[in-house]
Parts: C-alpha cells; sequence; structure tokens
C-alpha cells in the first residue's frame, strides 16, 4: 500500500518517490521537490508542501528553515492569453 499513497495529487507524486529520494540523499526540502516534482503543479504547493515537510523531518531529513521556491506561472496561463502579447505583424 505504501507504494501508492499520493502525497502530491498534482504531480502525482508518491510516498515510495519521497523514500526513494531521500534515500538517495535529498534530505532538504528544496532538494526533494526538485527530484520529485511534488509542489510544481497546479496548486503550486499549497496541498503538499506541508505533508512533503512533515514526512521529511520524520524521515530524518533537515528541517525546513524557509520556503520552497516558486517557479512562475504561479496560477496556469491560458495560451490564447500569451499570445496576446505578441504584436501583430501584418
Amino acid at each position: 500500500m505504501k507504494d501508492k499513497t499520493i502525497v502530491c495529487r498534482c504531480e502525482d507524486v508518491t510516498l515510495h518517490q519521497v523514500d526513494e529520494a531521500m534515500a538517495r540523499g535529498h534530505r532538504d526540502l528544496e532538494s526533494l521537490k526538485r527530484y520529485t516534482g511534488f509542489g510544481t503543479g497546479f496548486c503550486q504547493g499549497k496541498q503538499c508542501v506541508a505533508l512533503c515537510a512533515r514526512l521529511l523531518v520524520e524521515r530524518g531529513g533537515d528541517p525546513p528553515t524557509r520556503p520552497i521556491t516558486p517557479r512562475p506561472p504561479v496560477r496556469p496561463l491560458a495560451l490564447a492569453d500569451l499570445a496576446l502579447l505578441v504584436e501583430d505583424e501584418g
């Protein structure tokens, strides 16, 4: 059952993946995020960062001293909105 426990729904990160990342030496929150991808989905970590931080500390990792580094865009953008940024050359 442990292999299928989801810790990040947006990116489908499992508890098993978190444990594997920690076994490979990812012992801080930012490194764990970069290896597994939690916190990079639609919710930008609003649903999973606290859980992953708790799991990290419970398993002997470094306690987080700051939040994860956000990556833009902080909310999804429609392609049509991006297309409006290009001026028509015709």
